[in-house]
């Protein structure tokens, strides 16, 4: 304690240049995304599939895949300008400052006297930022859905549901914001110089309650779930759980289909009751056994314990973040440069403390892409161990072409961005040999792309 002490003080200086340091780090961080981003693009000029996909991808295909990345890649370089402008003039023009101000004078004037504290007026700011960023972020992601995607046939939203979606999003954050954010602040006043300990604690609390509450409460109102049909899949899966000891406790049939051609499959619960769910597009695009194939690559992640570690790493992590920001948290320069010179609340704190851990941030990105690429070598490993090999490897390929996902990848951008290895690496690691292309594969030109959300596989 008392080095975080000594750290704070170090690092409160009168006149320290905060404001220049984080604009810096912003912008250089924008810069080497960006740097990154032209290298990738490269890779998407390119007219040929990588070598062992030359057997499995028609040149329309790849074609259309290189297409559809530029595109993303085109958009990628105007919205991340427009969100750095964003946050620039944020800064500059001290909106933060501003804002806080002005939800001040408006809890002044509307609530009454006891209702006035610091705990009401975080909540009032931080939703009506929230509803400004949104506003400001609604045309790019409106081209992304009915633009971008549309003219690649991934999406199955209407206006209607996009927007329901965004009003249901909005109601929850209310729902969920106002106890979480009003607890997050209680414990930091109440706690003293050691809170960072307390909100570790009510995090972890937070993370366990969200598992539990989240299928319940907030899937269905967003997708329906239903039971798996009896059948070979149905079979097939609960075979395949007994195998592994996995304690499956439903099998659901998720209804992706009426949002996009998205697919993918994942489970969720507690240590001791575990539901499996598959999207119906992944259903109705691929053979049983490459579904079976797919939830044991799955499946592979549970019993090699990578959900476990990875659970762990994320407690340190969110550790280590909440005792930094105890270090941060009265940094009175840190304040002042951003505007506040008689207020310090601890929502700016905290925002401004997030901005100036802006390139640790990147560094473990960095690292946790490499340990997921390494986790999902292992998954696949196991798959095939499993007597899946050539039918994961199918499902792989099969995926890709429907997706129109890129099928290769600038080495230093994939470490980057990247949380799987690209497709040939995964080919390659489970020796897939390929002598001609698929009668599928050429039937699948023709059909509309499936592509994978969530936890890619």
């Amino acid at each position: 304690m008392d080095l975080l002490q000594r750290l704070a003080r170090f690092l409160d200086r009168p006149l320290f240049p905060w404001k220049r340091l984080i604009v810096g780090f912003s912008v250089a961080q924008y810069f080497f995304e960006g740097f990154l981003s032209i290298r990738q693009y490269q890779i998407l000029k390119e007219r040929k599939p990588p070598r062992v996909l030359e057997s499995e991808v028609s040149q329309e295909v790849f074609d259309k895949s290189q297409a559809y990345g530029r595109a993303k890649a085109q958009f990628g370089f105007v919205s991340s300008l427009y969100g750095q402008a964003q946050n620039l003039g944020f800064i500059y023009y001290d909106v933060l400052p501003k804002l806080w101000a002005l939800t001040g004078i408006w809890l002044a004037r509307c609530a009454p006297a006891q209702y006035t504290g610091e705990i009401m007026h975080t909540l009032i700011f931080f939703f009506t930022f929230n509803v400004i960023t949104t506003v400001l972020n609604l045309p790019a992601s409106y081209y992304s859905t009915f633009v971008l995607e549309e003219k690649f046939g991934f999406n199955k939203q209407t206006l209607k549901l996009w927007v329901t979606d965004m009003i249901k999003g909005q109601a929850l954050m209310v729902v969920f914001g106002v106890p979480l954010l009003s607890a997050f602040l209680a414990i930091v006043q109440k706690t003293g110089n050691g809170f960072f300990y307390y909100l570790w604690l009510f995090g972890i609390g937070v993370q366990v309650f969200m598992i539990t509450i989240y299928p319940i409460a907030i899937l269905p109102l967003f997708n329906k779930l239903s039971p798996l049909e009896e059948g070979p899949l149905k079979i097939g899966v609960e075979g395949l759980a007994k195998r592994l000891e996995f304690p499956l406790k439903e099998l659901y049939v998720i209804d992706g289909s009426k949002r996009s051609a998205h697919s993918n499959a994942y489970f969720y619960g507690l240590p001791w009751k575990k539901h499996i769910v598959i999207y119906d597009t992944l259903i109705e695009k691929s053979e049983t056994e490459e579904v079976v194939a797919v939830l044991s690559h799955e499946l592979g992640h549970w019993s090699l314990s990578h959900t476990t570690k990875l659970f762990g790493i994320s407690q340190f992590h969110m550790f280590y973040l909440f005792t930094l920001f105890s270090v941060f948290i009265n940094n009175r320069s840190l304040y002042k440069s951003f505007g506040f010179h008689r207020e310090f609340p601890i929502i700016i704190g905290f925002i401004l403390f997030s901005d100036a851990l802006a390139p640790m941030d990147t560094v473990v990105k960095l690292l946790m892409n490499i340990l997921s690429r390494k986790y999902e070598f292992q998954a696949d490993e196991f798959a095939a161990k499993l007597g899946y090999s050539k039918e994961l490897a199918k499902s792989l390929i099969k995926l890709q072409i429907q997706n129109l996902s890129t099928m290769n990848a600038d080495w230093l951008y994939a470490s980057y961005h990247f949380s799987h290895p690209i497709l040939p690496e995964r080919l390659g690691a489970l020796g897939w040999v390929s002598d001609e292309k698929s009668t599928d594969t050429r039937k699948m030109d023709a059909e509309k792309p499936l592509k994978a959300a969530d936890r890619e596989l």
